[in-house]
C-alpha cells in the first residue's frame, strides 16, 4: 500500500483495513483485517517490529513503536484511545486502553483489560487478564465485572468473539520526496540544517532553528509563535507527535544530542545536551534540566523546576529519584540513521 500525494490525503484501503490520509506508517506492519489507524496517528515498525490484530484500531494521534528486539503486538479487537503511547508492548484480545494511556517496552497486558485514561503502564510490568487498571504506574483495581463486560460488548456490536488472526503487510504511507512544512510568522520562517530530516506531516512555525544531523519525526509540532525564540541543537531527535510551544517572553532550548520519546510535550524550558525525554512525559515552562538528565514516561515536570545534570526525573510532579555517572544510552525506540531509509524516512534537506 502507498499514499497518494501529502497535499490531498486520502483513506487508504485493503480489505476491510483502513489508514486515515493523515496517518503515518514508517517501515513495514502487519494489520489484521477490519482494524483500523485513526487520523493523525503514527506507526514506526523497525524490521518485523509491529503487528496490530484484526479488528483491533489505534485512534487519533496515537503512536505504536516496535522493533525487533521490542516489539509491539496488539491483540484482537483491541482498541486504543486517542494519544495512546505504545513502545513495546504486548497486549491482548479485547482489551480499552484508556486515551492518554502510555505502554513501554517490555510491558504486557492480558485479554479483556480495561485501563484507565492517562495509565501507564512501566517497562515490564505484566497485568493479567480480565482487571481494571489505573494510575501512573498501573496498579490493578478490581477484577472485570460483568457490567464491564456489558460495556464491551456493546462496543463491539454486542459481540466479544474472537476472529481468526489474519495479516495485511502494510508497506510506508509517505513520499520520501516530500518534506515537512514550514510556516512563517510574523516575517520569520523557521531555519532548518541541511543534514537534518523532517518527516513531511511534521510542522514547523516561526522562530525555530533546527540544528545539523536532528531528526524531526511524523506529526511533530514546533511552534515559535511568541517573543522568545526555539532552538534545537546538533544531533538531537524530537520523536513521534510530540509537541513543543512556550509561552511569551520566554524561550525553548535542546541541548546537542537530545532525545525526546513519542508523545512528549515540551513548553518554554531548557534541556541539557544528552538527556533523554521519555514518552508521554511533560516539562513545563521555565524548568530547566541539566546535560544527561533522564525525564521517564509519563513524568510531568511542573512549571520552574530545576534539575541538575545527570539527574533521573520521575513523577508527577515530577522529582529527583536518583544521580547517573554517565550519560544515559540511547534508548531501543529512538532513529538510527540508517533506518531512514529502511522506514521510508525523509532524505535531509
Amino acid at each position: 500500500m502507498s499514499a497518494g500525494p501529502a497535499d490531498a490525503p486520502v483513506d487508504l484501503e485493503a480489505g476491510s483495513l483502513r489508514i486515515a490520509g493523515s496517518a503515518v506508517v514508517l517501515g513495514t506492519a502487519r494489520m489484521g483485517e477490519g482494524s483500523t489507524v485513526a487520523e493523525g496517528a503514527v506507526i514506526r515498525s523497525h524490521g518485523t517490529g509491529v503487528e496490530v490484530g484484526t479488528g483491533s484500531a489505534v485512534l487519533e494521534n496515537s503512536v505504536v513503536v516496535g522493533t525487533d528486539t521490542i516489539p509491539t503486538i496488539i491483540g484482537r479487537r483491541s482498541v486504543f484511545g486517542h494519544r495512546c503511547t505504545v513502545v513495546g508492548a504486548v497486549v491482548g484480545d479485547l482489551c480499552e486502553i484508556g486515551n492518554a494511556s502510555i505502554l513501554m517496552p517490555g510491558a504486557r497486558v492480558g485479554d479483556r483489560v480495561f485501563l484507565g485514561e492517562g495509565t501507564l503502564v512501566p517497562v515490564g510490568t505484566t497485568l493479567p487478564s480480565d482487571v481494571v487498571a489505573v494510575g501512573r504506574p498501573a496498579r490493578v483495581v478490581r477484577s472485570a465485572s460483568a457490567d464491564d463486560l456489558r460495556l464491551l460488548a456493546a462496543l463491539r456490536d454486542g459481540d466479544l468473539s474472537v476472529p481468526p488472526p489474519t495479516a495485511i503487510i502494510v508497506e510506508p504511507t509517505q513520499e520520501k520526496t516530500v518534506m515537512g512544512q514550514l510556516w512563517a510568522y510574523r516575517g520569520t520562517l523557521p531555519t532548518v540544517a541541511a543534514s537534518a530530516t523532517l518527516f513531511p506531516t511534521a510542522e514547523l512555525t516561526g522562530d525555530v532553528v533546527v540544528g545539523e544531523r536532528t531528526i524531526i519525526g511524523a506529526g511533530v509540532k514546533i511552534i515559535g509563535d511568541s517573543h522568545g525564540p526555539v532552538r534545537i541543537g546538533r544531533d538531537v531527535q524530537i520523536l513521534e507527535n510530540t509537541v513543543l510551544h512556550l509561552l511569551p517572553d520566554n524561550d525553548l532550548i535542546i541541548g546537542d544530542g537530545v532525545i525526546v520519546g513519542p508523545g512528549a510535550m515540551i513548553h518554554g524550558c531548557r534541556i541539557g545536551a544528552r538527556s533523554v525525554v521519555e514518552p508521554g512525559a511533560i516539562v513545563c515552562d521555565g524548568s530547566v534540566l541539566g546535560a544527561g538528565c533522564v525525564v521517564r514516561a509519563g513524568a510531568v515536570v511542573k512549571q520552574r523546576s530545576r534539575f541538575d545534570a545527570g539527574t533521573e526525573i520521575d513523577g508527577f510532579p515530577a522529582v529527583d529519584i536518583g544521580h547517573m555517572e554517565e550519560p544515559p544510552q540511547v534508548p531501543a525506540w529512538a532513529w538510527r540513521r540508517d533506518d531512514l531509509p529502511e522506514l521510508g524516512g525523509i532524505t535531509s534537506r
